[in-house]
């Protein structure tokens, strides 16, 4: 263990590979699906797209990345599905490579999988979320002996793989997690060739001293099995981040079995990866042996960390503030099976947010996004699935340490991990009937022992298990200030009591829940509600809406406008904590979770910065304006078309910028400057007190940043009629473009005044040829949700064909619209 010692750390993630021929091949067309279980294998052997209506049960084309759940995850009136669902496709194989091996590489697939090239069971996984392969070559060359291979199959290798995530107390993850546990082959699947003798991971342990001027490669590599008898001439290059060559050396080897010791490179004064200039170095490795060629390419980094004792974080011997927050493998449409363009969106978001560290939780994630991580400049923790429900037996605990050791051999070379996490809320019980403390420690402390030995430069971690905080080198404890306990003002004196119980503290997970477009002119109300000075963690049923003592999640609005004054006291206190290494806001993006049902957006843990489509909150750019350099203004209230209070009371108009001043209009008339202080809560000083009467209101700001001038405008109303209960429905469509129509429905009271504080559950219906655009998780895109200030948007795509659109709330009459083509 390095418990107070400064160290770098190797990096890289995915080994890339490449050869005069083609050797890796992404299998993400040509499937069919069905979602339930076989009677047996041979149910699924025909040639796929043949058409038969006598067949059962009926397949559907799909294209990979595909997860079970993409729909039903957020569906309110359905559990979504845990069980079995089957795959099948054919593939051409024709290994150019001389008694290569052929093998099918998943990047990750959940949550047990057995994979089948006809009807021979070739492989199985058990673990949703670390890469595996399996080896097809002799199945295949079976097949290929076959007299159906010509006939029926017409030359193509059938494979069928079944993916199964039941629940099942004896796998990691629990079911009781505040995530789903999703079905599927939801990341790439990769067709791979492999000469005879192939590298299957290489370790390439960069380090680098305090002062930076001496750099290490340590580098080892660990071969596919073989059977060659021949030596091998490996070749080792290393190229710096201009394209210069530092490195070059060849080495003979005779020996392929268990991790073989290549080189120890010494590189004087190597530049430096940070996560203002990720510099990363290329490595690359060529294996000759029998007239074959295997290439490899891998990034690595020098850097150089420390968790100071009982103080902040050191990044190449500076002190870095970790401005972090979470990422679930979770998006609209597609559950858990994005693709490489939304992953590159999502991680390019979170930079241009100001994030420098993140968590990845809870579970190994796709290697594009820890490629990203390295190439963007962003520090990570990831960790495996321990999360909730207690600790279950042997299968249990075996499959928890070969997560481990798959998530770290698989990620080794990344240089932007620090941190290996070894469990979440593992003080939660529920799964077992025995919640043994005493045992828990043992496994957490045979977990650590495990990560050091694989990883002796890194630091492992937990979040919220008090009784193990002593076990591992940096411990987050549960404070939820201002939302499941306490009051956010609380943040500082309570993270600082937390910091004093343990040698390294990093806070991760805080925040609240917002139900993107809901605002409120009085979002603090529940405050006074809130007793104060009894802790700000979080405890068993918090996170219910209903029973206990008041808590914000419970008896507050939801709105942006409480999250947003929440976020701005955090941020401005984090830029007086020196003793702070940082902190991780929970979570970046809106993800489903099935313990939520009752949620605005059911079951939608909604703490997200931007929605689960990408639409931004207003919050994301409260992060921008304390975290990023890039000038930057927004005014509050982009999705707030419409506010409230007496005919001529002051308003608070509030501007979330970096810039050093900006100056407010209202209808063209200044209502003068502003300089920006961090300290002057709320928005670091940039808010006007604007007397507001009946009318439409044109807000513009201009800020200035040195000689770099930044605007920002939107448009409100504002109504000073009062209003009662809701008493009726309107539903309107409010614009059509390219057949999406945008349907509309408002609360009104009897007086047809509209209800500004209006948060009934409504549920929208269509009938037609058209589709409604429902179940996708967000605030604008779900059958069934929560109003916000009186109003909730859907879209319809109308197919050029008359619709019918209604909507429905408990106590009030149904409405209809008809929307023609």
């Amino acid at each position: 263990m390095f418990r107070g010692v400064k160290i770098v750390l190797l990096f890289l993630f995915a080994i890339t590979f490449s050869s005069s021929a083609q050797t890796t091949k992404r299998l993400n067309t040509g499937w069919e699906f069905v979602r339930q279980d076989l009677g047996g294998i041979w149910e699924a052997v025909r040639p796929v797209g043949k058409g038969n209506p006598e067949e059962l049960p009926f397949w559907q084309a799909v294209n990979l990345p595909h997860c079970f759940n993409a729909i039903d995850a957020v569906d309110p009136d359905v559990n979504y599905y845990q069980g079995p669902g089957w795959y099948r496709t054919t593939i051409d194989v024709e290994n150019p490579y001389a008694n290569g091996r052929t093998l099918l590489h998943f990047e990750g697939a959940g949550q047990k999988t057995e994979v089948y090239i006809y009807t021979t069971k070739v492989a199985a996984h058990v673990g949703g979320y670390d890469e595996w392969t399996a080896d097809i070559t002799e199945a295949v060359a079976a097949f290929k002996k076959s007299p159906i291979f010509k006939t029926q199959f017409k030359g193509k290798i059938p494979v069928i793989i079944r993916c199964d995530n039941s629940r099942d107390l004896e796998m990691m993850p629990s079911s009781l997690s505040d995530f789903n546990v999703y079905g599927g082959i939801y990341r790439y699947l990769n067709l791979v060739y492999n000469p005879q003798l192939a590298i299957d991971k290489i370790f390439a342990h960069a380090t680098v001293d305090a002062q930076g001027k001496q750099g290490k490669v340590s580098l080892k590599t660990r071969f596919f099995p073989t059977d060659i008898t021949a030596n091998a001439v490996v070749k080792i290059s290393l190229i710096d981040p201009q394209g210069k060559s530092v490195f070059n050396a060849s080495k003979t080897i005779d020996s392929f079995n268990g991790d073989i010791s290549l080189d120890e490179i010494a590189i004087k004064s190597p530049k430096l990866w940070s996560t203002d200039l990720p510099q990363q170095y290329e490595l690359r490795l060529s294996v000759d042996a029998n007239g074959q060629t295997f290439n490899a390419t891998q990034k690595i980094g020098f850097r150089n960390f420390e968790f100071v004792k009982k103080g902040p974080f050191m990044l190449n011997g500076k002190r870095l503030l970790l401005r972090g927050t979470h990422r679930h493998e979770d998006h609209a449409g597609v559950a858990a099976a994005m693709t490489e363009e939304m992953m590159v969106t999502e991680m390019k978001m979170m930079k241009e947010m100001g994030v420098n560290f993140i968590r990845l939780g809870h579970y190994q994630q796709s290697r594009i996004i820890l490629n990203l991580c390295d190439s963007l400049g962003i520090v990570v923790w990831e960790e495996i699935p321990w999360c909730r429900g207690g600790l279950g037996g042997k299968i249990y605990q075996e499959q928890g340490k070969r997560m481990l050791t798959n998530m770290i051999e698989q990620h080794y070379n990344h240089p932007s991990i620090i941190i290996w996490g070894l469990g979440n809320e593992n003080d939660w019980p529920g799964d077992f009937s025995e919640f043994d403390k005493e045992k828990i420690r043992t496994y957490m402390k045979e977990l650590n022992n495990l990560s050091h030995q694989l990883d002796p430069s890194r630091s492992t971690a937990i979040r919220r298990c008090d009784f193990c905080r002593d076990i591992v080198d940096v411990y987050s404890p549960s404070i939820w200030a201002g939302w499941y306990r306490g009051v956010y003002t609380e943040y500082k004196d309570v993270s600082k009591a937390e910091f004093d119980k343990s040698d390294r503290f990093l806070h991760v997970e805080w925040g609240g829940d917002s139900h993107a477009r809901r605002h409120s002119e009085n979002p603090d109300n529940a405050l006074m509600k809130i007793k104060t000075g009894g802790g700000a963690d979080e405890r068993a049923g918090d996170a219910s809406l209903y029973g206990g003592g008041a808590r914000v999640s419970k008896d507050g609005d939801w709105s942006e406008s409480y999250i947003a004054n929440l976020i701005d006291w955090h941020l401005k206190e984090q830029e007086t904590m020196p003793w702070l290494s940082g902190t991780a806001y929970w979570p970046f993006k809106d993800f489903s979770t099935p313990i939520r049902p009752e949620n605005p957006v059911p079951y939608v843990n909604q703490k997200g910065v931007v929605e689960r489509d990408f639409t931004k909150k207003e919050s994301y750019y409260i992060f921008q304006s304390y975290w990023t350099t890039q000038p930057m203004a927004h005014i509050y209230g982009h999705s707030w078309p419409v506010r409230w209070g007496a005919d001529g009371e002051e308003k608070m108009v509030k501007v979330y910028s970096n810039c050093d001043e900006a100056e407010l209009f209202i209808n063209g008339k200044s209502y003068g400057i502003k300089k920006r202080n961090s300290q002057d809560f709320p928005a670091a000083g940039l808010r006007w007190a604007v007397p507001m009467q009946k009318g439409t209101y044109q807000i513009k700001v201009v800020a200035k940043k040195g000689k770099v001038v930044v605007t920002d405008e939107i448009t409100q109303e504002y109504q000073t009629e009062k209003w009662g209960k809701p008493a009726k429905l309107v539903l309107q469509k409010i614009a059509d473009e390219n057949g999406l129509a945008t349907i509309e429905v408002k609360a009104y009271d009897a007086d047809g005044v509209l209800c500004l504080d209006a948060a009934n559950e409504v549920r929208f219906n269509s009938v037609g040829d058209g589709e409604l655009i429902k179940n996708q998780g967000t605030s604008t895109a779900s059958a069934k949700v929560q109003l916000y200030n009186g109003r909730a948007t859907v879209k319809l795509k109308t197919n050029a064909a008359k619709n019918v659109v209604s909507v429905s709330a408990i106590g009030l009459s149904t409405q209809f619209l008809v929307v023609e083509k």
